[in-house]
C-alpha cells in the first residue's frame, strides 16, 4: 500500500526529528539577572506635540520674464515649478511662438496646481499653488481710463 505524501517528509522536515533532540543544560553556564535601572516616574503627555517653524515666515517671490523664444518657457516653467509667480512679457515674441509658450506654461502650472492668467494685451501671470489672484484685469483690457 501507498504511503501518504507529505511535503515536510518530502523536504525532510518530519516531526520525529525535532523529538530526538534534547538540550544539554548542564553546560550552559547561567547569567546572573541584573535589576534594570528605573527612572523617576514623570507625568506622561499623551499628545503629540510638533514645533511649528516661526522663526521666519517664507516669502513669496514673483519674477518678471520677457522671453525671446521657445526655449525660454523652461526656465520659466522652473521658477513656476520652484513656488515662484511669474509674470511673463510676450512684447517680444511673435505670437505663434507666444502660443507655444503660453501653452506650455499653462501644463506647468497645471502640473503644479497653480493658474496662469492674463493681466495685459501681451502679459500673463502665472502661479503655483501657493498663490492666490483676485480680480479681473482681462475684463478691462479693452477701456483705457483716461484722466
Amino acid at each position: 500500500m501507498a504511503e501518504k505524501f507529505s511535503l515536510s517528509k518530502f523536504f525532510g522536515m518530519n516531526d520525529e526529528y525535532d523529538e530526538d533532540y534534547e538540550e544539554d543544560s548542564s553546560s550552559t553556564p547561567t547569567a546572573k539577572s541584573q535589576p534594570t535601572p528605573t527612572t523617576p516616574n514623570r507625568p506622561v503627555d499623551s499628545r503629540k506635540v510638533v514645533a511649528m517653524r516661526s522663526a521666519k515666515p517664507s516669502t513669496s517671490h514673483i519674477a518678471i520674464c520677457e522671453p525671446r523664444i521657445y526655449s525660454d518657457a523652461k526656465s520659466i516653467a522652473k521658477q513656476i515649478t520652484g513656488g515662484d509667480a511669474v509674470i511673463v512679457n510676450f512684447a517680444r515674441v511673435d505670437e505663434a511662438q507666444a502660443q507655444r509658450i503660453v501653452d506650455f506654461l499653462n501644463g506647468t502650472a497645471f502640473a503644479v496646481g497653480g493658474e496662469i492668467k492674463r493681466i495685459g494685451e501681451q502679459i500673463f501671470l502665472c502661479t503655483p499653488h501657493n498663490f492666490e489672484v483676485s480680480g479681473d484685469v482681462a475684463a478691462n483690457l479693452g477701456t483705457q481710463v483716461t484722466q
